[in-house]
């Protein structure tokens, strides 16, 4: 009688990471299609139902003459310019305003609802990006470093209160992360939502969506018409975007430690590989050196 034998299967670390990368993607589409597909649908239809209640109301007009509006109106919007009120609206390219915008170059935000229309400016919008993102990067780095270096003084300052060392390194994690929080995660959606006229949740939203560089552009603070904005309120804005980018980057670096820890204490085999490939690897690049 024939017996079958299990083989343990070696799984490389680089392998499970891809896997669940795109697992995790795959989760998300389906779950945003679940959410969102539907309230399309409806606004959609909503949409078409008020086209055709516009064309009841205004027998001058016709159907291709309405489409030929909507399409001129979809045109300013990508151009920048909101089309309700009227030319009397701020400027999108006063100081203020191309402030926040080079803000969201160099951060790889880019809302969308804004963007260079000349050929000059689309041009030096793609030198100023190539020259402006690594510098951005680099302030960040050395801006982490700094936040780094305060965490350090922080669990210094806790030793002589809490004399474990694990229990004084979670402290100081956790009062910097909530200290954080409260700074540029919970006091701005609040400030947001008093001046855009935003509920708190929106203003978080558009907190964390610009934070982590998504920038899917729903929301944008100062680009509502019917307000009066302060003349340095997009540059307070931008000037807040550069140092809780830093932030939030250190937050999830440790975030990836932390998994990358528990990993490695409940399946130390993917951490033993992932040791072994960065060893071949480097060794590789010593050999091509050579």
């Amino acid at each position: 009688m024939a017996r079958f034998q299990l083989v343990p299967v070696k799984v490389s670390w680089t392998v499970l990471l891809t896997l669940a990368h795109f697992t995790y993607l795959l989760v998300g589409a389906t779950i945003f299609q679940i959410l969102e597909r539907e309230a399309e649908s409806n606004n959609r239809n909503h949409f078409q139902l008020e086209k055709l209640n516009f064309l009841a109301n205004y027998t001058c007009l016709d159907g291709p003459a309405l489409e030929k509006f909507v399409q001129v109106i979809l045109d300013a919007w990508e151009n920048g310019v909101n089309p309700s009120g009227n030319s009397t609206n701020p400027s999108n390219w006063d100081f203020c305003s191309s402030f926040f915008f080079a803000g969201t170059v160099v951060t790889t935000i880019g809302y969308g609802n804004l963007s260079p229309s000349t050929v000059s400016g689309q041009v030096f919008c793609v030198f100023y990006a190539l020259c402006g993102i690594p510098l951005n990067l680099a302030f960040l780095k050395q801006l982490g470093k700094c936040l780094t270096i305060h965490l350090g003084r922080l669990k210094k300052g806790m030793v002589s209160v809490v004399p474990h060392k694990q229990t004084v390194e979670a402290l100081a994690v956790s009062l910097f992360f909530i200290t954080g929080s409260l700074l540029f995660l919970v006091i701005p959606p609040l400030l947001f939502s008093y001046v855009e006229g935003w509920t708190f949740g929106e203003g978080f939203y558009f907190a964390f969506i610009t934070l982590s560089t998504i920038g899917f552009g729903d929301y944008v603070v100062g680009t509502d018409p019917g307000k009066e904005y302060i003349s340095l309120y997009r540059s307070l804005a931008g000037i807040w975007i550069i140092f809780a980018l830093a932030w939030l980057a250190l937050i999830l670096n440790m975030g990836a430690r932390i998994m990358e820890h528990l990993i490695g204490l409940t399946h130390p085999g993917f951490k033993n590989q992932e040791v072994e490939e960065e060893t071949s690897s480097s060794k590789l690049e010593d050999t091509s050196k050579i």
